[in-house]
């Protein structure tokens, strides 16, 4: 897997979690996740089919949106870390 690819897919997830209304590096803080668990989310995202479907829906999303993609291979993780995010505010 190229750095590029990564990189992609590090940027996918951290729009995924945005649109969910979850701030990564925040949630990261609280310990709601792990760096590790952020670079298996990247790598779960990267294994996907649907790259430019999902970069499609990303861009065609305005506000927060209460739940991912149907294809999404890490909507469990989102669905908990909007969960916890929102607990936390």
């Amino acid at each position: 897997m190229t750095t590029n690819r990564l990189k992609l897919h590090a940027a996918i997830v951290d729009q995924m979690a945005h649109t969910r209304g979850v701030d990564l590096e925040q949630a990261a803080l609280r310990g709601d996740i792990s760096t590790d668990e952020i670079s298996d989310l990247v790598l779960r995202c990267a294994g996907c089919t649907q790259t430019q479907t999902c970069q499609n829906w990303l861009v065609d999303q305005v506000g927060t949106v209460s739940d991912t993609p149907r294809y999404c291979r890490n909507a469990h993780a989102f669905r908990a870390l909007a969960l916890a995010s929102a607990r936390d505010t």
